[in-house]
């Protein structure tokens, strides 16, 4: 069960120690604080944990400085759809808006490689009025003695030439709790000149310790990936251990599944659980096609297979895609081969404006009909 207070309400009102002092007479309920702070003002909610079925929604809405009440479900209780839950999808980080109706494109290296390669990327995207970018210092390998990033020996040059460029935010993603606080002593270093979004890749899915930590923080907003080779719902579950934590500022990545059925592609594309993540949760849904095809193969109408999937994912409503694209794919030290052209940047753009707008289109046609029949 989750209480949704009075905006505003203050932890030291007479009124909200009443509150708190009501739970904790409650047997067997703990309870569970969170607060958002926006420019405007404070929203608290307080998660009631434990055997909830039996208390009264009405005798809690009447409690002090209740607002609303929202019975949850067993499943992702904090992530999750409820019935009768208004609660915002939403959520904006460094002046960039993330919801399941937004649609936020970063495209950048799979791993920062040279500094030159970083600015030829980030140049592109400010002139084609791009906001975001990805950016890898720390990618974990299956070999041993593959790359594994410049770690953060890179993160100065990569927040600098951000900021030059006018990069709001960086999806980067880090594989151990001391990349943590590696980000955000860099960032201060160069005066915050840009933003990141902390990224759990597949690999670390089911990493929980490393969940809790990430979680804990509220800095930061956390692109979680589908998991390795594990079920759907046990990777929704994953993104719930870093809301229970305390943030809810979470995205979900759609990666491709690992299965030979994928062949020749990378994995298969699960951009069809686009609409399920959804439905079931309030994340926006990110996709990422270069991973999942992982290949520059194209079609006989000219259309590569990464674009392909991107459009899928697209006009299944996605509300970000995660794309690598390479100044000089050959010479890339990470993921070459799946690795786009930066003459390519545009036609890309582009192609995702048509895919969006058909989706726009499907979304408004349901609506007409909708009215229609009532």
């Amino acid at each position: 069960m989750i209480l949704i207070l009075v905006p505003n309400t203050r932890s030291d009102s007479p009124e909200y120690k009443q509150l708190l002092a009501h739970l904790a007479n409650l047997p067997g309920i703990s309870t569970r604080i969170h607060t958002e702070v926006g420019t405007e003002q404070t929203l608290t909610e307080l998660y009631l944990i434990g055997n909830t079925k039996a208390l009264s929604t009405d005798e809690i809405s009447n409690l002090p400085c209740v607002e609303r009440v929202v019975r949850v479900s067993e499943e992702y209780r904090v992530l999750g759809r409820h019935q009768n839950d208004s609660r915002s999808s939403s959520f904006e980080y460094n002046g960039v808006l993330f919801s399941q109706d937004t649609l936020n494109i970063f495209a950048g290296l799979c791993a920062v490689d040279t500094l030159e390669h970083v600015e030829i990327m980030m140049k592109a995207l400010q002139a084609e009025g791009q906001v975001c970018t990805r950016m890898g210092a720390y990618k974990p390998r299956t070999s041993p003695y593959s790359f594994q990033g410049h770690g953060k020996s890179c993160l100065p040059y990569v927040f600098d030439l951000a900021g030059k460029y006018g990069i709001k935010v960086i999806a980067m993603e880090i594989t151990h709790e001391a990349h943590l606080e590696e980000i955000r002593t860099a960032l201060h270093q160069t005066g915050n000149a840009t933003g990141v979004m902390l990224q759990i890749g597949t690999r670390n899915t089911q990493n929980f310790e490393l969940l809790k930590i990430v979680g804990r923080q509220q800095t930061f907003p956390v692109l979680i990936k589908r998991g390795f080779g594990i079920t759907l719902d046990e990777s929704i579950n994953a993104a719930e251990y870093l809301a229970s934590e305390g943030n809810r500022k979470v995205i979900f990545g759609l990666r491709g599944m690992k299965t030979n059925m994928g062949d020749p592609h990378r994995n298969f594309v699960d951009f069809a659980h686009v609409p399920v993540v959804k439905r079931l949760t309030r994340m926006p849904v990110c996709i990422d096609p270069s991973h999942s095809v992982g290949t520059r193969a194209g079609s006989p109408d000219g259309i590569l297979d990464i674009m392909h999937a991107t459009a899928q994912g697209i006009i299944a409503g996605a509300n970000m895609v995660l794309v690598d694209f390479h100044p000089v794919p050959s010479k890339a030290l990470v993921d070459g081969p799946q690795a786009l052209l930066m003459k390519e940047l545009p036609l890309y753009l582009e192609d995702i404006q048509i895919a969006r707008d058909a989706y726009l289109k499907r979304v408004e046609l349901v609506k007409r009909y909708s009215q229609e029949s009532d």
